[in-house]
């Protein structure tokens, strides 16, 4: 597996990591607690090293599969979650950054990964509400507690990455970058050159647009985000199904899946450390991480992005 340092951390993460969304059983309709085992199971054994979660997913249960996963194995690899949704009874979900929830919330992942330490914890979403300064200060405290090893964050803009990197060092910034959605790029690139940040890709394959299963009359449950995403309607929908198709002819070509070919154009831009590809299947990890170790031709590169 290719590698790639985390940030200036001394560590080094393969570059195709392995997203827990899907297994939490919500937002991708429902999920069995067996095959996502046995899927994180085939990406140890495949030698993924990144595994990337977040609280909200599944409202906990994402988490909570990924320690009973990793049990054992937890400290061959870098887990990492995020931090800044909160959830109520009914499942409904508020953006929260404030330091007593990010410490409450912190206590709560690290007993559902089953860990004592989190090696990397993101900020998932900007929250408004909280003076920045305020979430870091506090998170710095669990840091010298020895509950978190690093910080990073998700889906903030380069003006917030700027603001958090004022006050106190982040290690990497997440965003959703895919064929489908490359407006992150040059963020991307200036947190790289600035900052010396990991980037980490979550939607490599465009919520599975890119997994080679979807045709354009796929339809999904209303208990799956992808019947709201704007991935899948309208104009952006017919946009994305060309896309789809120049993914299928040069994966045809090159005798390799789509899924491999857009991970693989995720990995080839140059600010990129990892593609996190999210999988509920072992046979759904062992094609993405066929991605790594190979490269584009620039003509077929040029033909993606480009049509």
């Amino acid at each position: 597996m290719e590698a790639a340092p985390l940030g200036r951390t001394g560590i080094a993460i393969g570059r195709v990591g392995f997203g827990c969304a899907a297994i939490g059983g919500y937002d991708y309709g429902a999920a069995d607690d067996r095959e996502s085992l046995a899927a994180a199971q085939a990406a140890l054994d495949a030698g993924v090293t990144f595994f990337d979660t977040a609280d909200v997913y599944g409202l906990g249960h994402a988490e909570e599969v990924l320690g009973r996963a990793l049990a054992g194995r937890v400290s061959d690899v870098v887990v990492a979650t995020k931090v800044g949704v909160r959830w109520d009874a009914s499942g409904r979900t508020t953006r929260d950054l404030s330091p007593a929830w990010v410490v409450e919330a912190l206590e709560g992942s690290l007993k559902r990964l089953g860990v004592d330490c989190i090696p990397l914890y993101q900020l998932h979403w900007p929250d408004p509400a909280t003076p920045l300064a305020e979430t870091l200060a506090a998170l710095e405290r669990c840091r010298e507690a020895g509950k978190i090893r690093h910080l990073g964050c998700c889906n903030f803009p380069l003006e917030l990455v700027e603001a958090a990197q004022a006050s106190g060092r982040l290690e990497s910034v997440q965003v959703p970058l895919s064929l489908a959605q490359g407006e992150w790029v040059s963020a991307a690139s200036a947190c790289v050159s600035r900052w010396g940040m990991s980037v980490l890709c979550y939607n490599s394959l465009a919520q599975g647009l890119f997994g080679g299963r979807y045709h354009g009359s796929t339809t999904f449950s209303s208990d799956d985000l992808r019947s709201r995403s704007t991935l899948f309607q309208g104009g952006q929908k017919e946009h994305n199904l060309a896309i789809l198709e120049r993914v299928r002819v040069v994966a045809a070509r090159l005798d390799r899946s789509p899924a491999e070919v857009a991970i693989r154009w995720v990995l080839d831009q140059p600010s990129v450390t990892c593609a996190i590809a999210g999988a509920r299947r072992a046979e759904q990890v062992q094609q993405n991480v066929r991605a790594a170790g190979w490269r584009l031709t620039a003509a077929d590169a040029h033909y993606l992005s480009e049509g």
